[in-house]
């Protein structure tokens, strides 16, 4: 009976680790779509390029420290 109360209060805790986490934050970036000779693609119909856009998420830049030089 112990284990069976302690396994259900590890499946219920774990649920609320899970929720508290922060969404990471994205990007959208947009690339123009070109033919197989290399010239860039345009809608017929309103003239503009058309453009494969996906979310990227971003990362964040660790600082690092300096690399000593041996003598």
């Amino acid at each position: 009976m112990k284990k069976l109360l302690l396994a259900l209060a590890l499946v219920v805790g774990s649920q609320f680790v899970h929720a508290d986490e922060p969404k990471k934050e994205t990007k959208k970036v947009c690339v123009d779509v070109k033919d197989k000779a290399g010239k860039t693609v345009t809608d017929t119909k309103t003239g503009k390029v058309k453009q494969n856009c996906k979310e990227v998420k971003q990362h964040k830049k660790l600082e690092g420290t300096a690399v000593p030089v041996k003598k």
